[in-house]
């Protein structure tokens, strides 16, 4: 008996993303062994193909097959590029954040510092690990480009594309700025929700989607009504990783539950609990949030404070409550239905997990 495994098929889908991920970097392998920037070609290589859930390719190639594209290499090629924009905004996200673990391994800024120690190099160790990893993200948002342009589609359709990655893009670096202004200014949940929305929300499912509906040949109406299926959804899921940021378990999420908490990340989780708890508690979390030495005691106490506020169950309401939006919304789109289908699993995935 033979089984034929279907060319959509989730597992499959991502083997083929990283199969043209995986032969795109190795065309841009160094020429020369000796040209010193070997280390740098073989870490992005790793970090990229090392991990991640390949959402983002996922809900491009499913914008697509929603508005009858085809299956067909061009368009899986195009969606692994998003992959390595998302690689770009990770590595400057994690130097933002100081943060030292990513995928169940060092970050790309903590690998190129401990590598400066290792080699007994002049300088700041620490400073190099920051000015290699910047460099890095930014040859991961020209690739990502590179590769896009570079997918085999008609320039007629690449057009529509074009011009929607150009906006995810400056809505994820605006998102950034307004994280970092968050993080000195008032600590609001509205403060805390417009960086959801621009930082995450957009580039993790609203973009892609509607990227691949364009590339397919989508009426501007079409590309407009998924951003109702997409803002919901990416909400949600940047909420459920705040939830596991503070809550989550090291060693399935691959990030420490320290970072958000010494980095002072303001969250909705703890936007809301700052304003449900006592002058007391909001004291103390005023103490302990922020903290670059916090320890695992510290942030035991401020999980207690979060639970104790509500502020846990009521973020959980909020993700489910984005996420039958979302449905509702992606019924409404007019997709094909094994897109739908295919999408409406998505959502659950995106919103019900432990990583």
């Amino acid at each position: 008996m033979t089984v034929t495994v279907a060319p959509t098929d989730p597992a499959l889908l991502r083997g083929r993303f990283d199969a043209e991920l995986a032969a795109f970097l190795d065309a841009r392998r160094p020429g020369r062994p000796d040209d010193g920037t070997g280390a740098v070609h073989a870490a992005l290589r790793r970090f990229v193909l090392a991990g991640g859930k390949r959402l983002r390719p996922l809900f491009c190639y499913w914008g697509w097959r929603g508005l009858g594209g085809p299956d067909e290499r061009p368009i899986v090629v195009a969606a692994a590029s998003l992959e390595l924009f998302h690689a770009f905004a990770l590595i400057h996200d994690d130097i933002v954040d100081r943060s030292d673990r990513r995928r169940g391994a060092p970050t790309l800024h903590r690998f190129f510092a401990d590598l400066h120690a290792r080699s007994g190099w002049r300088g700041d160790p620490a400073a190099y690990g920051r000015q290699a990893a910047v460099l890095c993200g930014d040859l991961c948002a020209t690739w990502s480009a590179q590769m896009f342009h570079g997918c085999g589609l008609p320039p007629e359709r690449l057009r529509g594309g074009q011009v929607l990655l150009a906006r995810m893009r400056s809505e994820v670096i605006a998102g950034e700025y307004l994280d970092v202004v968050a993080a000195a200014g008032d600590g609001s949940v509205a403060s805390a929700l417009a960086v959801v929305r621009l930082k995450t929300a957009r580039y993790t499912v609203t973009r892609p989607v509607q990227i691949g509906a364009a590339l397919a040949g989508a009426t501007p109406e079409e590309v407009a009504a998924l951003a109702g299926f997409g803002d919901p959804l990416g909400d949600a899921f940047q909420l459920r990783d705040d939830v596991l940021g503070l809550f989550g378990d090291p060693a399935v999420t691959g990030k420490s539950n320290l970072d958000d908490l010494r980095e002072g990340k303001p969250t909705v989780l703890l936007a809301l609990a700052r304003a449900s708890v006592s002058p007391a508690g909001v004291a103390r979390l005023r103490e302990l949030v922020g903290d670059p030495e916090l320890d695992q005691a510290g942030a035991a106490e401020v999980r207690g404070i979060v639970e104790e506020s509500g502020a846990r169950e009521a973020v959980e309401r909020m993700i489910r409550t984005r996420a039958d939006a979302a449905l509702v919304a992606l019924d409404a789109a007019g997709l094909a239905a094994p897109a739908r289908r295919v999408l409406a699993a998505l959502v659950e995935r995106a919103v019900d997990r432990r990583e």
